[in-house]
């Protein structure tokens, strides 16, 4: 039986092609198998001008910013908790946080927004992710930090929210998938620099300087968008039976199932991989950085490998990367100590995590391919909440014990998740892909 047959033809399954990145992916529906005639006509219009890639550019720097903002205070635990005299526990809460905020806003802005033009609503939410980050960089206590990533966090969930079609809608259909590929690049970008540059900026000038730098850098991404950017309208489709009519299907409250677990053991042990890295391996500041450079782009590795994985099948390559996580974070809880050995569990760790990352956006896509913004906004609430129950269970295990058990639990949470995806393709087949 084919979930997707609920509600659609099986001469309507949409052949999706992936667009992946090492922090996000984006699974665009290219066209049906019964309108292909339609899409051709479609693919044959003119390509967007210089000013619409210039565009596109534009927006692949907001990706890269906000995802530099998201990733920027795992970098700097430590050195909030010294500085603010708080826990190592507690100061997790910068990561944990902005994950509630972003599950609460995603649907909520995806309902309100129809009729806001897209290019104002870019240029409002990057000038909130620079008073998010200046508010930290000055904040004279820690209640004050977690107010201000409070509010990155509802910024967090409406981009995503907002920008998987922007990039058609600033090129046109031809250049579309090319498109969402460049804003993936600027994801990438953010994630391979935000934790290095936080390790890196965190020991020569502070952690509040750093996020000074960060809100200097989103102020240059806000003018350059400012210039760029052109009027965006927006499609106007954001109705509450879309959101949950997602929900509703089998194949996608699986997925969702599986999505969550395996954020929830990732999170948990990345909010807390800088002083596993420092403290139980023993490895200088130095190498660590170099560590998340090479990780980021293991996860990009992955990803673009993911592309054709996925082809065979999204659920199989999500249960056995998932179980490849599991294993590497089990691994490191036992021979973490180990600096060699540490190090490249830890990059193979990003190589798999780039598969099961876009893994969970490409299968809940795939589960309701009708309503794909409905889709993006129901797995945006629910990963968000897991990433924050994830970073939240790591401040109490941090807290309780020690590290490597902290990473041993967290293994064993993905392992339970690529059991449920192994237990999902039992029972629900996904759309073709080609």
């Amino acid at each position: 039986m084919i979930e997707n047959g609920e509600t659609a033809e099986k001469s309507r399954v949409p052949q999706v092609r992936v667009v992946a990145a090492s922090s996000c992916a984006a699974a665009v529906p290219s066209r049906y198998a019964g309108d292909r005639d339609a899409a051709g006509a479609t693919a044959a219009a003119a390509p967007g001008s210089r000013r619409g890639w210039a565009s596109v550019g534009a927006v692949a720097l907001g990706a890269f910013v906000i995802v530099m903002t998201e990733t920027l205070p795992v970098g700097l635990l430590p050195q909030v908790a010294d500085g603010l005299h708080v826990s190592l526990g507690l100061a997790g809460l910068m990561v944990l946080v902005p994950g509630f905020s972003a599950a609460v806003s995603a649907p909520l802005f995806f309902l309100g927004s129809g009729r806001f033009d897209r290019r104002s609503v870019i240029l409002v939410l990057g000038l909130t992710v620079l008073v998010s980050n200046a508010v930290v960089a000055v904040a004279p206590n820690f209640v004050l930090v977690l107010v201000a990533r409070m509010l990155f966090g509802a910024t967090l969930g409406a981009f995503w929210t907002v920008v998987s079609p922007v990039g058609p809608k600033l090129v046109g259909p031809a250049g579309g998938t090319r498109a969402i590929t460049v804003i993936a690049a600027g994801i990438s970008g953010g994630t391979v620099v935000g934790l290095p540059a936080g390790q890196f900026l965190g020991d020569v000038v502070g952690w509040r300087p750093a996020f000074a730098i960060a809100a200097a850098a989103t102020l240059l991404v806000v003018v350059a968008q400012t210039v760029l950017l052109p009027g965006i309208p927006p499609d106007g489709r954001t109705r509450l039976r879309d959101l949950v009519g997602v929900v509703r299907r089998r194949a996608a409250r699986f997925g969702m199932a599986a999505g969550a677990v395996v954020f929830v053991g990732q999170f948990a042990a990345w909010t807390y991989i800088t002083p596993f890295l420092m403290d139980h391996t023993r490895l200088s500041s130095s190498a660590i950085s170099l560590l998340y450079v090479v990780y980021g782009c293991a996860g990009i590795v992955g990803s673009l490998v993911a592309g054709s994985l996925f082809k065979r099948g999204v659920i199989a390559g999500f249960a056995g990367s998932a179980a490849a996580v599991a294993a590497l974070l089990i691994g490191l809880a036992s021979a973490g100590t180990i600096p060699w050995l540490a190090g490249l569990l830890f990059v193979l760790w990003g190589l798999f995590w780039g598969v099961v990352n876009p893994g969970t956006l490409v299968w809940i896509l795939d589960a309701a391919h009708e309503t794909p913004e409905a889709a993006s906004a129901v797995n945006v609430t629910n990963l968000q909440i897991a990433l924050a129950a994830g970073s939240g269970l790591g401040a109490v295990l941090v807290s309780s014990t020690t590290l490597p058990a902290l990473f041993l639990t967290a293994g064993f949470i993905v392992l339970a998740a690529a059991v449920l995806a192994g237990l999902a393709a039992r029972f629900v087949t996904l759309a073709v892909r080609q």
